[in-house]
């Protein structure tokens, strides 16, 4: 376990300006730094950074719902899906011996895949949305539906091993599924799933050991202000030029974890 320390404090300063700035869930960036910047093992970076994201999420969920750009239809759809495979991925990490070395390399893997995959996701998005236009077709409300629960299990596997998927994957997903839903609803259901999402996940890597709890309280006294400054700020900053950047960055990130 770790001491309070103000590096990780600088840490998640910086890491909650680029979410404000960018709206990458905190997690693609927050994970990897903790693993391979402050040698973190990856189930404790892991699951400290779910017990981070479920607070601050809670936080950006208030907001979403005071402006009533929540969709709790859709909400609900994701953690039909979410909780229960939430809670299948963390028995089978717990079999595997959570802090062993099998699953640091399983974590590590996982981990650098969903950090690649992001990356695609930030670039090709536009792509990706015009051509699922095109070519899929038409669903009906049952059929979206499944989908939807279906999106919601394939997150909870993803964010329990990982902490990756709740932002830019999730956002896109329900951007495929919800076509003619404003984005801001998509965003604020996004959001607002995230928060039983990484509360589970959390508090069942809380209950087989992997929550570095003054880690947990640096990474908060940093984060906090440093989404407020991002999100005030992120009109003013160049998407084109930061999200590729970023963007980079996790691919490159990625690679060091699964090499």
């Amino acid at each position: 376990m770790s001491a309070f320390h103000p590096a990780y404090s600088l840490s998640g300063f910086v890491v909650g300006m680029l979410v404000g700035f960018t709206g990458v869930g905190g997690g693609s960036l927050m994970t990897p730094l903790l693993v391979l910047l402050f040698g973190i093992h990856p189930a404790t970076a892991v699951g400290t950074d779910l017990i981070y994201a479920a607070v601050t999420k809670t936080v950006g969920t208030a907001v979403h719902g005071w402006s009533g750009s929540i969709d709790w239809r859709i909400v609900r759809r994701l953690a039909m899906g979410s909780v229960p495979a939430t809670a299948l991925t963390l028995v089978v990490l717990y079999q595997f011996g959570i802090t062993g070395e099998r699953s640091s390399v399983l974590i590590s893997n996982l981990l650098g895949m969903a950090l690649i995959l992001t990356a695609g996701v930030l670039i090709f998005r536009r792509h990706i949305l015009a051509w699922v236009a095109r070519h899929a077709p038409e669903r009906n409300a049952k059929q979206t539906m499944r989908l939807t629960i279906a999106t919601g299990a394939a997150l909870g596997v993803l964010v329990s091993t990982s902490s990756v998927g709740a932002g830019a994957l999730g956002v896109t997903a329900l951007l495929l599924l919800y076509p003619n839903l404003p984005t801001i609803r998509v965003v604020g259901s996004d959001i607002a799933h995230a928060v039983p999402l990484t509360l589970v996940a959390g508090l069942g890597h809380m209950v087989i050991g992997s929550v570095d709890f003054p880690l947990l309280g640096s990474l908060l006294t940093g984060s906090i202000p440093g989404i407020m400054i991002g999100s005030f700020a992120a009109g003013r900053v160049p998407d084109v030029a930061l999200k590729p950047v970023l963007a980079g960055a996790l691919i490159l990130a990625g690679a060091k974890l699964i090499g």
